[in-house]
């Protein structure tokens, strides 16, 4: 996924450039930045880049939408972005053509569920939806008893009870009682809730890597702009190491989300293979915003944390993004539980292959 040769991380990093500069996002304090955002992100078919031509997308490839995952998250890009994309993804799953305007899909957690009730009507409850409240349809994952289905729904008929995660985003609770969505079909043979938490966690993995990236950056220049005993404080030992050790939290984000980005997009389904990668992706780049997070601020010192420097844009974000789709520690857990089922040996192949 190399930024060089991709045109829609081009075009998408130009967007960025102009329209979701941090440091101008920072100081509007009335989000008069969104509506413009959006709507070239819109013009430019960025949020539909998973929905092919026939099905109202601009049909770019996996790996272009997930390389500008990563983009987006070097930007700390605070709307549906990724939501839409993911909801269009899903939507396609079953050939169902997607609207223009926001989205998000529901459920976002592995523990919540959405059924389809004898009359085809949804019901049930999905907490930490992100960006709900700005979304204009929900694309859902509905169990029955004759399997899963997936349905468009009008946003407007669910009840949204409006929350924020620790980046300041919409992370709210959707609650369907006995609504009729717009369209619904069935869902692909293998398809289940386990697939979409891991498609949208290797999103969220290359979120992170993408922000920790841009913490990197923000930190080291910082260290080099700083003085202290007349001297940068990039010369001192202690917080030469402290940006090492950034570093290789950085790196090593960025390696788990783009292996499981690549897994995915060479696969023909979600295998074993694909499950090892992208769960390994989740917990590792969890692991690295908490502690990449902590080490930037470190190197910040006090002004990290005031509400006029942008590196909280970024590693708040990066916190609020551990959790959607599965936390680190549930596909620790599910992990194990694979591990544990099919045996090491078994398994063994499929990650040396890689």
């Amino acid at each position: 996924m190399a930024e060089s040769d991709n045109i829609v991380v081009e075009t998408a990093e130009k967007i960025f450039a102009d329209l979701a500069d941090p440091q101008t996002i920072n100081n509007d304090r009335k989000d008069a930045w969104k509506a413009p955002l959006w709507q070239a992100l819109s013009e430019a078919g960025l949020p539909l880049s998973w929905v092919p031509d026939d099905l109202g997308g601009s049909g770019a490839s996996l790996a272009d939408g997930f390389a500008l995952l990563n983009a987006a998250g070097r930007f700390a890009v605070s709307v549906p972005l990724a939501e839409t994309m993911l909801a269009g993804w899903l939507l396609t799953q079953a050939k169902i053509a997607s609207p223009e305007g926001e989205m998000t899909v529901l459920p976002a957690s592995p523990k919540d569920r959405i059924t389809r009730d004898a009359d085809g009507t949804l019901s049930g409850r999905a907490r930490g939806v992100p960006f709900a409240k700005a979304a204009r349809y929900f694309a859902v994952l509905a169990h029955g008893k004759d399997g899963a289905s997936i349905a468009l729904v009008d946003a407007s008929v669910g009840r949204i009870e409006a929350g924020l995660n620790v980046g300041y985003d919409h992370s709210d609770t959707v609650t369907l009682d006995k609504v009729q969505p717009v369209t619904i079909k069935p869902a692909p043979k293998g398809f289940d809730q386990t697939t979409m938490m891991l498609m949208g966690g290797v999103a969220r993995s290359l979120q992170i890597a993408g922000a920790l990236e841009a913490m990197l950056d923000i930190s080291v220049r910082y260290s080099n702009e700083r003085v202290a005993f007349e001297k940068k404080i990039s010369k001192f030992q202690a917080v030469q190491h402290n940006l090492a050790r950034l570093a290789g939290e950085s790196a090593a984000a960025l390696a788990a989300a783009t292996s499981a980005a690549d897994a995915i997009a060479n696969a023909k389904s979600f295998d074993d293979e694909v499950y090892l990668e992208a769960a390994s992706a989740k917990i590792r780049c969890a692991e690295a915003a908490e502690k990449g997070g902590a080490i930037a601020h470190q190197v910040h010192g006090a002004i990290g944390f005031t509400i006029e420097h942008i590196l909280h844009r970024y590693s708040l974000r990066a916190l609020a993004w551990r959790d959607d789709f599965g936390s680190e520690s549930h596909w620790a857990v599910e992990l194990g539980k694979l591990v544990a089922n099919r045996g090491a040996d078994e398994l063994w192949p499929l990650v040396a292959a890689r």
